[in-house]
C-alpha cells in the first residue's frame, strides 16, 4: 500500500509540473545596446605631511650660587625682627620676614638663571594629518538593450553586453 501511494504521488507531481507550465530558452536579435553610467562621489583618504621647526627650551642643571637666597632670607628676618614690638612679636616678625625674603631671593635667582643660561634649540619635526580628497567618477552600471523577438520590440537592462543576440527564457503557462 505504501509503494502504491508513493507511485501515485510521483505521477501526480509530474502531471502538475507539465500542466502548470513549460520553460524554454530562445534567442532574440539585438537592435541596440547602450551603456548606462552613474556618477559616484568618492572620498579618498590621503596623508599630508610637512616639516615644522620648533623651539625647544633647555635649562642647564641648577649649579648656580645660593648666596642671594641666603642673603635675602637673613635681611628679611632682620627687617621682620626690627619691625616687631616685644619679644614674641619680634620672633613672629623675624620668621615672616625670613620666609618672605627667602621667596624673593629664590625668584631673583631663578629669573637670573633663565635669562643667562637659557639654551634655545631648534628641532625639525614632521607633522602629519589625514585629509580627504573628494571627486566624482562615472561608473558603468549596466547596459540598456533593445531586442527584437517574435515580431515585437522589447527593452531590458543587463549587467553585461549581450552582443548580437540575447538569450531569453520563455515560459508557457495555462490560464484557468
Amino acid at each position: 500500500m505504501n509503494r502504491l501511494s508513493i507511485l501515485l504521488a510521483s505521477c501526480a507531481s509530474i502531471w502538475t509540473i507539465s500542466v502548470s507550465g513549460q520553460t524554454t530558452y530562445e534567442y532574440g536579435d539585438v537592435i541596440e545596446t547602450r551603456p548606462v553610467y552613474q556618477i559616484v562621489k568618492i572620498s579618498e583618504p590621503m596623508e599630508q605631511c610637512w616639516e615644522e621647526e620648533v623651539v625647544i627650551d633647555r635649562y642647564p642643571s641648577r649649579s648656580g650660587s645660593r648666596t642671594p637666597v641666603l642673603v635675602s632670607t637673613i635681611i628679611g628676618g632682620a627687617l621682620g625682627n626690627a619691625v616687631g614690638n616685644g619679644k614674641s612679636n619680634k620672633r613672629i616678625g623675624a620668621v615672616a620676614g625670613a620666609m618672605l625674603g627667602h621667596s624673593i631671593g629664590r625668584d631673583i635667582v631663578r629669573d637670573r638663571n633663565r635669562s643667562r643660561n637659557t639654551v634655545l634649540d631648534y628641532e625639525t619635526v614632521q607633522r602629519c594629518e589625514t585629509a580627504y580628497e573628494q571627486f566624482e567618477e562615472e561608473r558603468l552600471v549596466g547596459y540598456q538593450v533593445t531586442y527584437f523577438y517574435n515580431g515585437e520590440e522589447y527593452s531590458v537592462r543587463t549587467d553585461s553586453d549581450p552582443g548580437d543576440r540575447i538569450r531569453l527564457r520563455v515560459s508557457i503557462q495555462p490560464v484557468n
